[in-house]
């Protein structure tokens, strides 16, 4: 799974955007909204995803057609720490739970694992950043009317590949293929949804790395959390890829709940204690 998933550019695999504040919204002239609010949105994405001051603890339920999992998570200035709670939607049994007791002592024990992982999460935050900043010029936005979310109403927006844009590497080839939409909050003016289709097959490497094949699908729901923090709410994604000799479809659903701010300060160790303290409140509370 994780060596499909990195050929997926992380646009695929990874929100626009964590956190961020609130800017003007774009109109022209006649009070109508124009691209430049697709434009004004990405923007405030590019500058969230570079924004670590709103740390959040939160719960993600991630699922397939064979089964799903769900993780309570917090977010440290040493890196991302989880803690797996429920299989199928299932309190974990007593091996499970031995399992990830001792998955989390090793993690106590050994700081180079937690630095190994803060590495592996700012190299992806790297990538998608390629992807926020092209995203202007690789696209030809037309406004398509507006359409009522669940916190008022948002801009709709289609895309389709700009003529001529040339990626500048492989985390952003994949743009050079994809038809969809865009919804932007336009008093927030941060990005509501994402929709987007694979129209023909890209290869990586000249086909010798990989294939991602025609027909795969995105779909990203954001949603403010509290405070004008901005947050994946909801991601699914279908997808047909080929890494070197094998080809296998990825299909996922993930949904992330429970939002709360935690210090800023709070470092990996205390993010685990506390992760495992919520876990025995819940147990002794059943």
């Amino acid at each position: 799974m994780r060596t499909v998933l990195t050929l997926i550019p992380l646009w695929f695999t990874i929100p626009l955007a964590c956190y961020g504040q609130n800017v003007p919204t774009a109109r022209n002239q006649d009070g109508n909204h124009d691209v430049s609010l697709v434009q004004q949105a990405l923007r405030a994405e590019l500058a969230a995803a570079q924004d670590p001051s709103h740390p959040m603890r939160y719960r993600l339920r991630r699922s397939s057609p064979r089964l799903s999992t769900t993780k309570e998570l917090i977010e440290t200035r040493e890196g991302l720490v989880a803690m797996l709670v429920a299989v199928n939607d299932k309190p974990l049994n007593v091996s499970d739970a031995a399992k990830e007791k001792a998955r989390l002592d090793g993690l106590l024990a050994d700081p180079e694992r937690q630095r190994h992982r803060k590495q592996a999460e700012d190299d992806d935050t790297k990538r998608v950043l390629k992807v926020l900043r092209v995203m202007p010029d690789a696209f030809v936005y037309q406004h398509a009317g507006t359409v009522v979310t669940r916190s008022g109403s948002a801009e709709r927006f289609l895309f389709s590949p700009k003529p001529g844009f040339k990626a500048p590497d492989m985390e952003t080839h994949v743009l050079t293929a994809m038809n969809g939409e865009i919804w932007i909050d336009s008093v927030q003016v941060r990005v509501v949804r994402l929709q987007a289709r694979l129209e023909q097959d890209v290869d990586f490497g000249w086909g010798v790395l990989g294939r991602l094949y025609k027909g795969g699908w995105i779909t990203l729901d954001q949603a403010n959390v509290g405070g004008g923090v901005w947050r994946l709410a909801k991601f699914q994604m279908f997808m047909t890829a080929r890494v070197l000799i094998r080809t296998r479809e990825v299909e996922t659903t993930e949904e992330e709940t429970q939002y709360a701010p935690v210090p800023a300060t709070l470092d990996y160790r205390q993010a685990i204690e506390m992760l495992r303290s919520g876990q025995e409140a819940a147990v002794s509370s059943q």
